[in-house]
């Protein structure tokens, strides 16, 4: 018998001793695991950004109309257990533990008559389906990990909604190297007949997605930036109307202060329409779901003045850029950030600093095989015209130095969502203030 502790060593270890394997053998997996998917209302969520925050508003307003959600998402900050939420409270230990050793069961199972050991991700996505099957659903929301089309969560047969969130350059290596093809890749989560409801900003991107919906007669709704007309922006977050086709006129409130959260919450809205018939809910239930969303580490307020952001590819890192330069205007900015080092750093903080202006910088470390130095870090920032920066290598003493700078002004903590867990795990051990 396994400990907790036991288990997610277990599954830590995972990538060194398997390979990626085909749909197909993640379908027989849960078939031998008593196809928890079948009978449940899934939405299946896929996309470059935004897939999280979609995820989570969707979520938040089925649990604020009485449902039970089950919601799959990655990665995890803190926690493991983060990446299985019901109604947004994390699987319990001993939860995650009870479909971890049927899971395991299955896996010595199927080594042992010569066949795969599921991949990591396959791991924890027949774990996920499993908890709640026993926590019994009223909806799963799964977003996927990698892609869409080979991704382990398109095994699931009949989902209720397909929706594909924004999509640009990332992972290219393994999903290709331009916007139609990656598109294709996402669009591989289109079931036949099953409702699709996308972003369609990108030209390039919406044709492939509307193609593959005709070939599949899945009906589509598309949405698009225009259907969106901002009321406020302040710090507490966004007011904006939103054009739904289904619902008409629609006032929302989101409670981030990243802009691109209406067009996530507009597509949220819309899936919500798309399945009105389905959940009976409200729009004022919608909308009061909408503004009760919470979601980890996107341009979240972790503390007063001090938000925290993961973004660490392209188009994540030119909204976070875009969000900055709305609040450096009125007021001063202080940045705590790192990253790892198999990312382009250089680029990304040659890219944060063009058109900001930080009244100071404090790199820091994650600890780990990928360390990246916080003095060289600091160095790229002085070389791209930032003038107040320091090097503070431990994090949390990074972080305490970066709330001194802070002042009255506000303080983005970004570059790594490993840098965003181990802040917000300092601020709960702390009750930081």
């Amino acid at each position: 018998m396994f400990t907790y502790e036991e288990a997610v060593n277990y599954i830590e270890d995972i990538p060194k001793f398997t390979k990626k394997n085909k749909l197909e053998h993640t379908r027989k997996c849960l078939d031998l695991l008593g196809s928890p998917d079948e009978g449940r209302k899934i939405i299946h969520v896929a996309g470059t950004n935004g897939k999280g925050s979609v995820c989570a508003f969707l979520s938040s307003m089925l649990e604020e109309g009485g449902y039970t959600c089950g919601l799959f998402t990655s990665p995890h900050l803190m926690k493991i257990n983060e990446r299985f939420q019901i109604n947004e409270v994390m699987v319990s230990d001993e939860g995650f533990l009870e479909a971890f050793c049927k899971v395991k069961a299955l896996s010595d199972s199927l080594v042992s008559q010569g066949d795969y050991h599921p991949t990591y991700f396959e791991f924890l996505f027949l774990m996920g389906m499993l908890i709640f099957q026993r926590e019994n659903v009223d909806y799963i929301i799964l977003e996927t990990g990698l892609g869409g089309r080979l991704d382990a969560t398109n095994s699931v047969k009949n989902p209720i909604a397909c929706v594909i969130t924004s999509i640009s350059l990332d992972h290219v290596e393994y999903l290709g190297d331009t916007i139609p093809q990656i598109a294709g890749e996402k669009a591989g989560i289109i079931k036949r007949g099953v409702p699709v409801i996308y972003d369609g900003n990108h030209p390039e991107a919406a044709e492939v997605i509307r193609k593959k919906a005709e070939e599949m007669q899945a009906p589509c709704w598309e949405v698009k930036e225009q259907s969106q007309d901002m009321t406020s922006y302040t710090r507490a977050g966004i007011r904006f109307v939103c054009h739904s086709q289904n619902y008409g006129d629609t006032e929302l409130f989101v409670p981030f202060i990243a802009r691109y959260q209406m067009m996530n919450a507009a597509l949220a809205l819309e899936t919500m329409g798309v399945l009105k018939e389905d959940h009976g809910l409200s729009k004022e239930t919608l909308e009061k779901g909408m503004e009760h969303t919470r979601w980890q580490g996107r341009m979240e307020t972790i503390l007063p003045g001090v938000i925290a952001d993961g973004a660490h590819n392209e188009d994540g890192i030119a909204r976070f850029v875009e969000t900055v330069r709305y609040f450096q205007d009125q007021c001063p900015i202080t940045l705590l950030f790192t990253t790892v080092s198999d990312k382009d750093y250089s680029d990304m903080i040659r890219e944060i600093c063009t058109g900001l202006h930080f009244a100071n910088v404090v790199t820091t470390e994650i600890q780990g095989s990928r360390k990246q130095s916080a003095q060289e870090l600091a160095h790229l920032f002085q070389e791209n015209g930032c003038e107040n920066v320091r090097a503070v290598p431990d994090v949390c003493d990074a972080f305490d130095c970066a709330c001194r700078l802070k002042g009255e002004g506000m303080l983005f903590v970004a570059g790594s969502l490993y840098l965003v867990g181990e802040i917000k795990d300092y601020v709960r051990r702390t009750k930081h203030d």
